[in-house]
């Protein structure tokens, strides 16, 4: 008698879930064609000129016609290529550099005011600079990619690096491990979350 009547709450849960999915998937597409419409209201009342708002169905036309045209999916291409080789440059010199004041106290203190007057600063506020520079050359977007990456990653590194208990510091010292066994078996696996956070 249990047996028949247990499927029963569960057909029910599934029922509810499914229904609970279907409508936030519906508020979601609701939320989109609600911005979709205000978007080609907007300019075709006159709020605003077509010329600096163009209309949705018009914008949309153009980008499905772009998407057509390989030259498209080259750009996308290219600047996929430059984030991940500025994401990469930034980690890495983060990871280094982060580890290496956070095991020097005197470091800290020494880089603290720098660190905390730069990681502040925008990284748009680096376009006029990165272009003056570089002009329009992917180096200069690589110079903000790698700006605004390696403050987040080189904070929670730090901070990952500086977390480290004092006790087990001295263990590993007092048993002789080498500078890159401790990284491997104590600093490493206690920055891991604090680097993942980062990125």
């Amino acid at each position: 008698m249990a047996t028949a009547t247990a499927p029963a709450p569960t057909r029910r849960r599934r029922s509810a879930n499914a229904a609970r999915s279907a409508r936030k998937i519906g508020l979601g597409l609701l939320g989109i064609l609600g911005m979709l419409a205000t978007w080609q209201l907007i300019p075709t009342l006159g709020i605003v000129n077509p010329q600096y708002l163009p209309y949705a169905t018009e914008t949309l036309a153009n980008l499905f016609g772009e998407m057509r045209d390989l030259e498209f999916w080259r750009n996308v291409g290219r600047t996929l290529s430059l984030w991940g080789t500025g994401l990469a440059i930034a980690t890495v010199a983060a990871i280094v550099l982060g580890t290496l004041v956070g095991l020097s106290r005197f470091l800290r203190k020494a880089t603290h005011t720098t660190v905390e007057f730069l990681r502040p600063i925008p990284s748009v506020a680096l376009i006029p600079v990165a272009i003056l520079i570089f002009g329009l050359q992917p180096q200069a977007g690589l110079v903000i990619i790698v700006y605004a990456t390696f403050w987040q990653v080189f904070v929670q590194v730090l901070y990952g690096v500086a977390d480290i208990d004092t006790v087990a510091r001295d263990t590993a010292r007092s048993y002789g491990l080498s500078t890159l066994s401790q990284f491997r078996s104590l600093i490493f696996p206690t920055s891991l979350p604090y680097l993942m956070t980062g990125l």
